[in-house]
């Protein structure tokens, strides 16, 4: 070798050694040849522990063909006439295990004869921690988008609620969740479920209070061929549907009390029967509950088991009614006409300033539930891209539509003797006042007044 050869090989083994990939050479008999910096660096061994050794003292925990052979004769490199790459493991002098890209390929002399096999170690750690920071970044983005289409507001109320509901989400431990009919229940439900750990798993629904009690069972656990008339197949229960997952029981104070004492059971042992078998099958699921109905109460008449209650009560969350947070309609408001916007392409594009002044002015019973109600009925009126006050039903919209709503909703059922005598004894027996609150006229308020035996005035009813 002259003067210029060992200077250009001195040269390329300095650029070897400059680079960022590990880089060795590996002669047809698997010995390794020459081991760079990076190597060094990478797997712990340095270029004298690694000379001469087989290559498979690295353990790669994945070569050409699977997993890391015997021996260089077995990986199947020496009859590969292409590069190949993979993503494996790499086993390190001090037993970490590195993430690489592992990269080899033959050389061939000026005989077509294989000289060396050249590979090359890209260390991933960095990579992984990118991609794990992403992976976060894409969890915590899933958790405000979630969060923000399921759970819209900013009143302090809406705030504790969003706390609550990360903090369930970070555990199996059973939910319920207590508030009025129409504030949301199934939405934070579903929320706690998404933002968990077992959001790749089935959330499975189911309103306790649809079905009758027989079928109930049925839908709860599951039953066999033959268990009852109309069986005529085996079929599967909410419980196995959701295995894995989370199974959501809305209206659960609706539960019959000998359907109460099978889901005690099945929450206490994590097990199950079908009907019609006595086979247990066990479940593995996170049970999230929801009333409208004061629990406690059903527990003190003896119309719910208390064992169960408590079963269930693992972690409270009360969702607060609308009329409780109306600082939330706007945004509430908005989100149902973007929304109204996108599903029917009507160009509306809000609600006027005097329309919302007028919706938070009212107590919303109904709760989110009847806004959103509001909004559809708004969008099938208007006739403009702005939603004006008169384009809103109007009980939610009119406080004198508001007052009389009760007593006109249906005259001869709603208007009874008790009824008129509060009414005319909240418009201090005004006649003319009560009759224009229950949308009738002062004589037909009279003549009620002559068929019950009302007297004409309040001193006379108090003597």
């Amino acid at each position: 070798m002259n003067d210029h050869d060992i200077w250009t090989c001195s040269y390329i083994n300095q650029i070897i050694d400059a680079m960022a990939d590990g880089v060795f050479t590996i002669n047809p008999d698997g010995k390794i040849m020459s081991w760079n910096k990076s190597m060094e660096r990478i797997t712990g061994y340095t270029n004298e522990e690694a000379k001469g050794r087989d290559c498979t003292f690295i353990h790669f925990s994945s070569c050409l063909d699977g997993s890391c052979p015997g021996g260089i004769k077995d990986c199947g490199i020496l009859n590969s006439t292409t590069a190949f790459s993979r993503e494996c493991v790499l086993l390190s002098k001090f037993n970490e295990e590195i993430p690489v890209l592992k990269r080899a390929r033959i050389l061939l002399d000026d005989n077509k004869k294989i000289s060396a096999i050249v590979e090359t170690v890209t260390d991933l750690r960095e990579l992984k921690q990118a991609r794990q920071k992403a992976v976060d970044a894409q969890n915590q983005l899933a958790i405000k988008t979630r969060l923000k289409n399921n759970i819209i507001g900013i009143s302090p109320a809406i705030e504790d609620l969003v706390s609550k509901i990360k903090m369930a989400s970070l555990s199996d431990a059973n939910i319920l969740i207590e508030g009025e009919t129409g504030t949301g229940k199934e939405l934070c439900a579903n929320a706690i479920h998404f933002l968990g750990r077992r959001k790749d798993f089935p959330f499975v629904a189911l309103n306790c209070s649809a079905l009758p009690e027989t079928l109930l069972e049925s839908e709860l656990f599951g039953h066999v061929k033959g268990s009852f008339t109309g069986a005529f197949k085996d079929r599967k229960g909410r419980f196995e549907e959701a295995e894995n997952g989370t199974l959501f029981l809305d209206e659960i104070g609706e539960i019959p009390v000998s359907v109460q004492v099978k889901l005690l059971r099945a929450v206490q042992e994590r097990e199950i029967e079908r009907i019609g078998s006595s086979k247990k099958i066990k479940t593995n699921i996170r049970i999230i509950a929801a009333t409208n109905k004061n629990l406690s109460e059903l527990v003190k008449k003896n119309k719910f088991r208390e064992d169960l209650y408590y079963r269930l009560k693992v972690f409270p969350i009360t969702i607060p009614p609308l009329r409780e947070r109306k600082e939330d309609i706007p945004l509430l408001l908005d989100f149902f006409v973007k929304k109204s916007s996108k599903e029917t392409k009507k160009h509306i594009i809000k609600a006027d300033k005097k329309s919302v002044k007028a919706l938070m002015d009212y107590d919303w019973p109904g709760n989110v539930r009847e806004l959103e109600n509001a909004v559809s009925y708004a969008f099938v009126v208007a006739g403009q891209e702005i939603l004006k006050k008169e384009d809103f039903p109007p009980e939610t919209i009119d406080k004198f539509q508001k007052e009389k709503l009760p007593f006109i909703k249906n005259q001869k059922k709603q208007l009874e003797r008790q009824n008129l005598v509060s009414l005319l004894e909240q418009c201090n027996w005004n006649k003319a006042e009560a009759g224009r609150k229950a949308g009738l006229s002062r004589t037909t308020i009279w003549k009620y007044m002559k068929k019950w035996d009302i007297p004409l005035n309040q001193q006379l009813t108090k003597n």
